[in-house]
């Protein structure tokens, strides 16, 4: 990283920056190149690893690319702000950024789907939802993307 007096490392203020980004652009890649993607998301930690959750179709491009190469890239970011300068030169921008990879999978396991939706919603709703275990039969028509996170890098830029 460039930048070191940038670079988040506290695990609280990552964590932060997780809970205010609400969503994360996923990185995929095939023959014909690179596929990016911005979706909602859900996080938790899971002995000791940051695993990442995404809500989707069951069929689709997404699907199929990580049937065949499960490798994946992520970005996510907020708290934007415009710094005004004098000068051009002196204008910059505030942001907090999660930069990293992992392998990517599609859930198959029921339970596994019903509680990555749950996660998906208290992230982004932060609220706790549990009506998606009455509903016999959801896990059947809801695709969930399973991204285990192997690296990586968080950046922050305040005033």
């Amino acid at each position: 990283m460039r930048r070191k007096e940038r670079e988040v490392t506290d695990a609280g203020e990552i964590r932060e920056i997780l809970d205010e980004c609400k969503v994360c652009r996923l990185g995929l890649s095939d023959e014909d190149g690179i596929y990016m993607v911005p979706m909602n998301y859900g996080y938790r930690e899971q002995d000791g690893k940051l695993i990442l959750y995404f809500h989707g179709a069951k069929e689709g491009k997404k699907v199929e690319m990580i049937r065949k190469d499960p490798r994946a890239g992520f970005e996510m970011d907020c708290g934007h702000g415009l710094q005004e300068g004098e000068k051009a030169c002196q204008y910059s921008y505030y942001f907090a950024s999660v930069i990293g990879t992992g392998k990517a999978q599609i859930l198959e396991d029921p339970a596994e789907k019903l509680t990555a939706l749950e996660i998906i919603m208290k992230h982004q709703t932060g609220k706790e939802f549990t009506e998606f275990r009455e509903n016999p039969g959801l896990e059947k028509t809801v695709g969930i993307i399973k991204l285990e996170v192997e690296t990586y890098t968080c950046k922050r830029h305040v005033s």
